[in-house]
């Protein structure tokens, strides 16, 4: 279970407040107006940023105060962050061990983690010479080897085609299903929010409410939302 307790995150003229609780092995989509601080929110969770007051807290430990590569949580961003000069396995493998110094065993992890995702065969290639739905594959291949329980998506198939961007959030569907992950993803389209989130978080107004029905909000969205999305 994810837990954001009376927490309140400030930076100059912009203030976010949260106070909510995540499930464990939920999806979750988080949606608002530009600017309200959808990315922010994810970020803190990370731990990039850092909260003026409140805790951040995973099935019961208090996890505000630990560093980046320590919180159990992993982030796919919309650049992907892939080494282009690379291959596809090796930035796979930097989810195992960011020296690269694989094992046999941790060589058959990203053989598996390439299969899992729809690129066996592909591990030799450079990212510069796959389609950006494959580079999104690499990054989540990468990100699911890290093996950490809570994966955040700040928009990473926002460049795809809306075919390519289904077939990735259904992949991400089945395979964090698989796992018990419980991701939360940024989205500007209520699209992607019905297809793969049951439960969204609207950003808006200086705050992140509590988790709800996806359908139930978008059907009939608080002011500040409706008319963000010309409703």
């Amino acid at each position: 279970m994810l837990v954001l307790e009376a927490l309140r995150i400030e930076q100059t003229d912009f203030h976010l407040s949260a106070d909510l609780t995540v499930d464990t092995g939920d999806r979750v989509a988080v949606i608002g107006p530009s600017g309200a601080g959808k990315s922010t929110l994810l970020a803190a969770i990370a731990g990039f940023v850092h909260p003026a007051s409140g805790r951040i807290l995973w099935e019961g430990r208090d996890i505000s105060g630990l560093p980046p590569g320590e919180r159990p949580v992993s982030i796919l961003f919309q650049d992907q962050n892939l080494f282009p000069h690379l291959s596809v396995s090796q930035n796979v493998g930097l989810g195992v061990r960011p020296d690269l110094r694989l094992s046999a065993p941790d060589r058959d992890r990203v053989d598996q983690a390439l299969a899992q995702t729809g690129l066996e065969g592909l591990g030799d290639r450079l990212p510069g010479t796959l389609s950006g739905g494959q580079q999104s594959r690499v990054a989540l291949a990468r990100a699911l080897l890290r093996d950490r329980p809570v994966l955040l998506l700040d928009e990473p198939f926002a460049a795809l085609g809306p075919a390519l961007k289904a077939e990735m959030l259904d992949l991400v569907a089945t395979l964090s299903s698989r796992k018990r992950m419980t991701v939360l993803m940024v989205t500007h389209d209520p699209a992607d929010a019905r297809r793969f989130a049951p439960r969204t978080i609207v950003v808006a107004e200086g705050r992140a409410h509590p988790p709800a029905d996806t359908g139930a909000i978008l059907d009939t969205p608080p002011p500040a939302l409706a008319a963000y999305l010309g409703k």
